[in-house]
């Protein structure tokens, strides 16, 4: 039986890509990097994509942070904060769970993200419900698919 961790997004299975590993012993999250070059233009958000899929227990999610060196040696941050991966975003009928990176350019230049380059770390962390919750709903796609 899995309990958490990655996988490949069918359409990268061939595209030489690692899964996320953490760099040492004591770091917390795990490393994804850029399935694919992507430029981003002064100002401009693109979502940058991963090639990877998490899966997760129930009471689990994933949350993707910012690598602290990006704003810094890219001009870039992790523009919606902290990315949320919820574990019922695995295996989605859009996108098979396809995970993102929602990057800004804050610089006034050019600003280009490698494949293979390291852009966010991946988190597990267990959460908690409210008193009286009730949430019943079933997801039924990938990325904003769960309001407006």
């Amino acid at each position: 039986m899995k309990t958490r961790g990655f996988e490949l997004v069918t359409t990268y299975q061939d595209a030489g890509l690692t899964l996320p590993v953490r760099s040492t012993a004591h770091a917390a999250g795990y490393d994804f990097s850029v399935a694919e070059t992507v430029t981003l233009q002064a100002g401009e958000i693109k979502l940058i994509p991963t090639g990877i899929k998490a899966y997760m227990q129930a009471g689990e999610v994933l949350y993707l942070y910012d690598r602290s060196s990006n704003p810094r040696k890219k001009g870039l941050v992790l523009i919606n904060s902290v990315g949320v991966i919820d574990g019922d975003y695995y295996g989605n009928p859009d996108n098979e769970g396809h995970i993102f990176a929602q990057m800004k350019n804050i610089t006034d230049g050019v600003v280009q993200v490698t494949k293979g380059e390291r852009i966010v770390q991946g988190v597990f962390a267990p959460y908690l419900l409210a008193d009286a919750d009730e949430a019943a709903g079933t997801r039924v796609g990938g990325f904003g698919s769960t309001g407006n």
